[in-house]
């Protein structure tokens, strides 16, 4: 599989057998050896032996978790489904396969993912290596929820399945432990059945940051919720917000709001694409204030006007632009994404916001949303709010969010490491107590040594 058919930016690199690779953030950029099995046994044979190694999904991995110190082993190739019982709503597929692949083939037969992230490109090895959640964390948990087992290829060369009551130990440790554990090879999983492919979606205007979690509290037995912050707004408007409350729609709901609705549209594909050398400096304090105003005022006259929604935009907004990425230029960008627990959310986030908003480079999709306790040793979620925000590469970037991280850690917050390129390794540990377990599954398998990260070796894991 050639480098450049990786998602994130792939270049040749000085050794003729090594590229440049990058996580979707474009940023940071680093020399690794590229391997792409088209087995699961050939994915084991090229872990054996090896160090400084690790699994690549699709490349959807904001930073630096999913490239190796010396050699990335990519997943892509592992792409079949293998199984699947209409009974038990039970799938077994390999790493390789995506989310998109999945509710293409699933979504027409009445079956969905209970937990999706926010894009569908993401395969589901990642899937279970970063733990990812969704608009309906605060109910029903992250990804790992859904995982009844998978396969994990370990750095000796033995295959091991786990699950909640096998190898439970390491289990726990590969949810949300970044691909650190060992290579998943396959997992299965159990989908949600569904009536229809549409949403019965209600907009709510919040007019600052108290009444988007007033709004997102009052409503937590909503099934989906999440709150688009305009994140330059000021003053008695500061995190001025429109909330978006879901639940699936059943046929029911499509006969009262449109009886000629087809239940299972065919799905849409992406319209736009951002080109390459896109200029990064069109992203700026004036365009975005126009289009956060324009944003909001559109989704304001939506208030009071519940209406059916197809799940795609729902779920997956940018997933209709290709290549948005790169709309931040060649010096590419951070996603920030912090959790800062329930009793100091409030004014935490007033404060990370109040200082965001003075720089004025934020992102135009910033987003807020309630989540539940983690499922793994060091999944990302914990009971709280999570507020998500892109921020382009620039010479000042970095020391601002270092601002951003001391606000984090005084309030006992934690950042996401799906999205982490550069955080401290005193940030890091300060947020995640189920460190010290990974370690020491990670010294057992002799995994600290052979499974390396950009980002494990940054922070020490």
């Amino acid at each position: 599989m050639p480098a450049a058919a990786l998602p994130g930016r792939a270049t040749v690199a000085s050794d003729p057998g090594e590229v440049g690779l990058s996580g979707w953030g474009n940023y940071p950029r680093v020399p690794t050896e590229l391997l792409a099995p088209r087995t699961p046994a050939g994915a084991r044979d090229l872990l054996l032996g090896r160090s400084g190694v690790v699994a690549r999904g699709a490349g959807r991995a904001y930073g630096d978790a999913a490239v190796g110190t010396h050699s990335t082993i990519s997943s892509r190739g592992l792409n079949r489904m293998r199984s699947f019982d209409a009974a038990t709503a039970q799938l077994t597929v390999e790493a390789g396969v995506t989310i998109a692949d999945i509710l293409a083939a699933f979504e027409p037969r009445g079956f969905f993912l209970k937990v999706v992230p926010g894009t569908k490109f993401v395969t589901v090895g990642g899937a279970i290596a970063a733990d990812v959640h969704g608009k309906n964390h605060h109910r029903d948990g992250g990804f790992g929820t859904i995982v009844e087992s998978f396969r994990l290829a370990l750095p000796g060369g033995e295959i091991v399945s786990c699950s909640r009551s096998e190898n439970a130990a390491l289990f726990a440790a590969t949810l949300g432990g970044m691909g650190l554990t060992g290579m998943i090879l396959d997992a299965t999983l159990r989908l949600l059945p569904i009536e229809t492919a549409w949403l019965r979606q209600d907009t709510r205007v919040a007019g600052n940051l108290d009444a988007a979690i007033d709004q997102l509290e009052n409503n937590a037995s909503t099934t989906y919720s999440v709150a688009w912050i305009d994140c330059l707004a000021r003053g008695a408007a500061l995190g001025r917000s429109l909330v978006y409350l879901a639940e699936h729609a059943s046929r029911r709901d499509r006969e009262l709001l449109g009886p000629d609705l087809e239940p299972f549209p065919s799905r849409r594909t992406a319209r736009l694409s951002v080109p390459e050398l896109f200029p990064g400096w069109l992203l700026n304090r004036a365009s975005m204030r126009a289009f956060n105003e324009l944003y909001f005022r559109r989704g304001a006259a939506q208030q009071g006007r519940p209406r059916l929604v197809h799940w795609d935009p729902y779920f997956f907004p940018l997933d209709a632009i290709a290549d948005w990425n790169r709309v931040y230029g060649r010096r590419g960008f951070v996603q920030y994404q912090c959790v800062i627990p329930l009793d100091r959310a409030r004014r935490v986030l007033a404060d990370i916001l109040d200082l965001v908003s003075r720089r004025g480079d934020a992102s135009f999709l910033a987003v807020l949303k309630q989540l539940g306790d983690a499922s793994g040793l060091i999944s990302f979620p914990r009971r709280g709010y999570t507020l998500t925000m892109d921020f382009p590469v620039t010479d000042t970037l970095f020391a601002f969010l270092d601002q951003l991280d001391a606000l984090v850690v005084d309030a006992g917050g934690r950042l996401y490491l799906a999205k982490d390129a550069r955080q401290s390794r005193a940030t890091f540990e300060s947020g995640y107590p189920g460190l010290a377990a990974l370690r020491d599954i990670r010294q057992q398998t002799g995994a600290s040594t052979r499974l390396v990260s950009h980002l494990s070796a940054r922070l020490g894991i």
